[in-house]
Order: C-alpha cells, then sequence, then structure tokens
C-alpha cells in the first residue's frame, strides 16, 4: 500500500515539472503594454472630441491587442 503512495507521488512531482514554464513571457507583458497604452491614448483622444479614431482606437486595444496578449504562445519545436 505504501508503495503505491510513492508510486502516486513520484508521478506527481513529475507532472509538475513539465509544466514549470511561466505562462507569460517579455512578448506577453509588451503586448499588454502597448494595448494598454493604446486605450489610454483612446480616452484621452475621446475627451478631446475625435469621435472617429478615438473608438476604433479603443476597441483595437480591448477586443485585439489585450486578449492577444493573453492568448499568444510562442511555438516551440521538439526534437523528437
Amino acid at each position: 500500500m505504501t508503495d503505491k503512495k510513492i508510486a502516486v507521488s513520484e508521478q506527481m512531482d513529475s507532472s509538475k515539472e513539465d509544466n514549470r514554464s511561466a505562462p507569460f513571457t517579455l512578448i506577453n507583458y509588451l503586448l499588454f503594454a502597448i494595448g494598454l497604452l493604446d486605450i489610454v491614448i483612446g480616452w484621452f483622444l475621446l475627451r478631446g472630441g475625435h469621435i472617429t479614431i478615438a473608438p476604433i482606437m479603443l476597441i483595437a486595444g480591448y477586443c485585439v491587442i489585450i486578449p492577444v496578449a493573453i492568448m499568444f504562445r510562442k511555438k516551440t519545436t521538439e526534437n523528437t
């Protein structure tokens, strides 16, 4: 019975090692910062009365750039 517990705990430890990479990389943070900057500029343009470009920038920031920053993963090649 103790052998089974040890084997199960070893399997859990090995599965934890596989997922130790950070979920976000520098590219993700840069894209997120660009998205936030785009949104802030969009709000200032909206306040300034630019009713054409401001909504486009806000929609691009909220609906395109920020989601891409969250979902972006660098493709890795496996040596098999």
